[in-house]
């Protein structure tokens, strides 16, 4: 029986919702790798996908901006609406797609260019600018929020693959916020980085949601605890639990969820 949310839990408006999935079925030729998944991802918050290795979390991400479109075999099936708009609808151009629904990659990606044109890449193709004027303004709104600019305002025109391993990942995540996106996916955005750098990406992630809806996946499930407010628990490709990340760490409803919270399932 579904119970009225309390003053504690206020109920969540159809306005705060950002991304719904309904019904989502992702095909590799005969693999069926996402079981009709249907989730609501929330506006200005942080969603943690977790779950053991090969469970569906990656592939589900990548539906959100449509990345599966690349792999030949991969067929989507089911609804996916952005702002109440069908992403997978023949007249949506995924290329404008991704500009609103950035993403993050597990390893640093930098482009072999310079940290300014890593950055000014994006909105020129875009034609978020109409001078070298507005692009500098860009690039330094981006450098800021993607937490690295006072580290490289002094070598803008020195290559981005010449950075450390986190300052490249905090590159990536400012060249992605530069097309001002509205959502932006974050694949295991820490894996290859040392416990110095992940820190630092952690505490972009919290200041990034101020802005954005952030989705991101996670093989640490102290990391997802720590930067999430919102957890889904995948386990070979259905979407077991999704609930606020407090209560799926503590009061987990799913046996399995708890199994792999517990270390029993992984």
């Amino acid at each position: 029986m579904y119970d009225a949310p309390t003053n504690l839990e206020t109920a969540v408006t159809q306005n705060d919702i950002k991304i719904s999935a309904d019904n989502v079925q992702v095909h590799y030729g005969d693999t069926h790798a996402i079981k009709d998944v249907s989730v609501e991802i929330e506006d200005k918050t942080v969603t943690a996908f977790i779950g053991p290795s090969g469970c569906g979390k990656s592939t589900f991400l990548r539906t959100l901006n449509r990345m599966n479109d690349t792999i030949d075999i991969c067929r989507v099936t089911g609804n996916i609406l952005l702002d109440g708009e069908d992403i997978y609808d023949p007249k949506v151009d995924p290329v404008q797609l991704r500009a609103k629904v950035g993403m993050v990659f597990q390893k640093p990606n930098p482009f072999p260019k310079s940290i300014y044109d890593n950055i000014a890449y994006g909105p020129r193709i875009h034609g978020l600018a109409n001078s070298k004027a507005d692009l500098d303004v860009i690039v330094e709104k981006s450098l800021r929020r993607g937490a690295i600019w006072n580290e490289v305002k002094d070598r803008l025109h020195a290559p981005g693959t010449g950075l450390s391993g986190g300052q490249q990942q905090r590159l990536c995540i400012a060249r992605a916020v530069a097309t001002e996106p509205e959502v932006l996916l974050m694949d295991e955005p820490c894996s290859a980085l040392d416990p110095i750098a992940t820190a630092q990406v952690e505490e972009l992630i919290d200041e990034l949601r101020k802005s954005y809806s952030v989705v991101i996946v996670t093989h640490s499930m102290q990391q997802a605890a720590r930067v999430s407010q919102k957890t889904a628990f995948f386990h070979l490709g259905n979407l077991v639990e999704y609930d606020d990340t407090s209560k799926i760490f503590t009061n987990p409803k799913d046996e399995r969820t708890e199994s792999y919270i517990t270390g029993r399932i992984g």
